[in-house]
């Protein structure tokens, strides 16, 4: 095959294109320049996409005599996952910049333009596992690997784009055997430490970013019956599911820690109350995709595994896709999956409360170890009361 290995500048990217080599694959490397602008060094294991970044993949690829190309993405990189950040954050929700990177740079604008230039298939080093199903189609997998399992931020990736990608790393036994396997290749960066945070916020302070991008305006504090508790430096650097930095200054009446139950940006409010209050039964978005083959019948409650955070443990659930309210409500709100009768979302109800989840993270359904699909959360229902919580 003809294939493109993108090159990330770690470890794991550099195997990954080392394996397909080794497989007599034609391949060329290519390094993708996210940034408009990049940092020249990185700071530990903090942020990626740096210009030290791009050297360490360019070296990677001269050891395994590979062509190799950095592409400038940075534009559609800010549209598409910096700027969309801002404005769930201004919208009051909780987004995954991960998932959106994927879903609209690594597996639909690469993917797209090296299709056009007659490549095969893209090879990545996630951690994840692509299999044939006893129909013959694709299916995405968890890894072997379950502390280094990768599939919950490829549960964005469609059929199509499925069978255009190659997991080499998927049944690695551990992330250790790829680090020796890299100094055995010689590859420099066999000890490089992984990157962590928002790659664009390199220094992790979230909050300071977003207040110099969207400015911050003081706000109140409010109990769950309105009551107001004291204020904030702006609603939107707060997320569901918080409990420091809240600065009250003053304990709840029965002691026990408050946590941010809901953002409200119109308002400029933030509530708060106690951790059970965090615990949904239900939770729902319209914007939902399979990954591969769909259920067979998926109007139907069929039963199945949700997992809401990357590193997080799944649940047991059922799921169904239903039609919501009328097409036009949800259409302002930016869903385009929608009928004459309303809007088809994704429902999932979890077998056990599950804590803190907010609208605009990503719901993943697992049948076993494979990923069936995935939707971004606009609506949950909480578990202690009859309030429907909308984004």
């Amino acid at each position: 095959m003809k294939v493109l290995a993108a090159m990330s500048g770690g470890v794991d990217s550099a195997v990954a294109a080392a394996r397909a080599v080794d497989a007599g694959h034609e391949v060329v490397g290519v390094h993708l320049a996210l940034s408009r602008q990049r940092g020249t060094l990185r700071t530990g294991s903090r942020g990626c996409c740096t210009v030290e970044d791009a050297l360490d993949a360019r070296r990677a690829a001269n050891l395994l005599g590979i062509p190799f190309y950095v592409w400038d993405f940075s534009e559609r990189f800010a549209e598409d996952v910096v700027d969309d950040f801002i404005a769930e954050y201004q919208a009051g929700r909780t987004p995954n910049p991960c998932m959106r990177c994927n879903e609209r740079i690594k597996f639909a604008a690469v993917l797209e333009k090296a299709l056009a230039l007659g490549f095969d298939t893209v090879v990545t080093g996630h951690y994840a596992d692509i299999r044939e199903g006893v129909d013959g189609h694709r299916e995405l997998h968890r890894a072997a690997t379950w502390a280094k399992d990768q599939s919950y931020v490829l549960g964005v990736l469609t059929a199509e784009q499925l069978a255009h990608s190659w997991f080499p790393l998927g049944a690695t036994p551990s992330k250790d055997e790829v680090r020796a396997e890299a100094a055995e290749r010689g590859l420099t960066v066999a000890s490089k430490p992984d990157s962590h945070d928002i790659c664009f916020i390199p220094d992790g302070d979230t909050r300071g970013w977003l207040a110099d991008k969207v400015g911050a305006e003081d706000g109140d504090i409010l109990d769950r019956d309105g009551n107001r508790l004291g204020t904030h430096a702006g609603a939107a650097a707060f997320t569901v599911g918080q409990r420091k930095g809240l600065n009250i200054g003053y304990p709840s009446p029965d002691g026990r820690p408050r946590f941010v139950l809901e953002v409200r940006p119109k308002t400029n409010e933030v509530v708060v109350g106690p951790k059970e209050a965090l615990a949904i039964s239900e939770l729902a978005g319209a914007k939902h995709t399979w990954a591969g083959q769909a259920p067979a019948d998926a109007e139907s409650w069929f039963d199945c595994e949700v997992q809401v955070r990357a590193h997080g443990d799944p649940v047991a659930a059922e799921a169904r896709v239903e039609v919501r309210g009328p097409a036009e409500a949800l259409a302002e709100a930016g869903h385009a999956s929608t009928t004459s009768g309303g809007a088809r979302e994704l429902v999932v109800r979890v077998r056990e409360p599950l804590d803190g989840v907010a609208p605009g993270q990503t719901a993943v359904l697992y049948v076993g170890t494979r990923v069936l699909g995935q939707c971004t959360i606009d609506r949950t229902v909480s578990a202690v009361a009859p309030t429907l919580v909308d984004a």
